[in-house]
């Protein structure tokens, strides 16, 4: 039992405000980050330890450690990243993967979608797979799966385009945002994508299905998505604002377009 000051317990707002106790429990797998704060605190080698041994795999961790060890600039980011491909580079089984997806820690469950993304060939097959990270009920997990998915789109975004736009009609929040957010023209900490910096009219089937959502996550997604692509196409978002706005008279969609021409406002 997870007592319930951990539990309950709100995300520090610096690491010097870090309970070890926390981190103990972070280290252990026993509980999910709540913020970036505790999330950069974590000991993920010595996590992966406890997860080897899990699966009676611990033999491997030299590897793991090599891997980890061998970066010139080791992050929390990177070694989540190095990890999750490691793995991929030592195993396809399933029966593992579906051990990690199900893990209690948010960065185990980080690793198998680093880890499953490098066993996929095509679009198709990659976001099929995706698709539980993207609808994963942790933060961290949902801003993963962009990084592990974002570039591999961008070499075929007819295609990712098509798929996504049936992702907007998801029930699931979490589905639709990633529909919108992965395919941002620049994002954060991702790739650019110079087509839609050039031509965002290429995103619209995503797009448009979203302009009143009724999920705030979602109409951030959608606003952000706008401002990234007012930056070199200003014109373009304020007529498409502006065509919106006749469409659809709804506080929703006056929000999208408010957060969208944020910067074109600001000028």
């Amino acid at each position: 039992m997870i007592p319930d000051h951990i539990t309950n317990r709100k995300g520090p707002r610096s690491l010097k405000d870090l309970n070890p106790e926390v981190v103990e429990y972070l280290n252990k797998g026993l509980i999910e980050t709540k913020n970036l704060m505790e999330w950069l605190a974590a000991d993920q080698l010595a996590l992966l330890k406890l997860v080897l041994d899990s699966i009676g795999k611990s033999t491997w961790y030299p590897d793991f450690e090599v891997a980890v060890h061998a970066q010139k600039k080791p992050t929390a980011n990177s070694n989540t990243k190095v990890i999750g491909e490691t793995f991929g580079l030592l195993t396809a089984d399933k029966k593992i993967y579906d051990e990690l997806k199900k893990h209690t820690s948010d960065l185990v469950r980080c690793w198998a979608c680093w880890a499953e993304s490098t066993q996929r060939d095509s679009i198709p097959d990659l976001l099929n797979a995706m698709k539980p990270y993207a609808a994963d009920t942790h933060f961290g997990v949902r801003e993963v799966v962009i990084f592990a998915t974002k570039e591999r789109m961008i070499t075929d975004l007819g295609t990712s385009v098509e798929l996504l736009t049936k992702w907007t009609t998801s029930s699931d929040e979490n589905i639709r945002r990633f529909a919108v957010e992965s395919l941002r023209p620049v994002g954060v900490w991702t790739k650019k994508i110079a087509a839609f910096q050039e031509n965002p009219a290429k995103a619209l089937a995503v797009l448009t299905p979203l302009q009143s959502d009724v999920s705030k996550y979602v109409r951030d997604a959608v606003g952000n998505w706008l401002n990234d692509a007012s930056k070199s196409q200003p014109d373009w978002v304020t007529a498409l604002c502006t065509q919106w706005k006749k469409e659809s008279d709804t506080k929703e969609t006056a929000y999208i377009i408010k957060r969208g021409m944020r910067t074109i406002l600001k000028k």
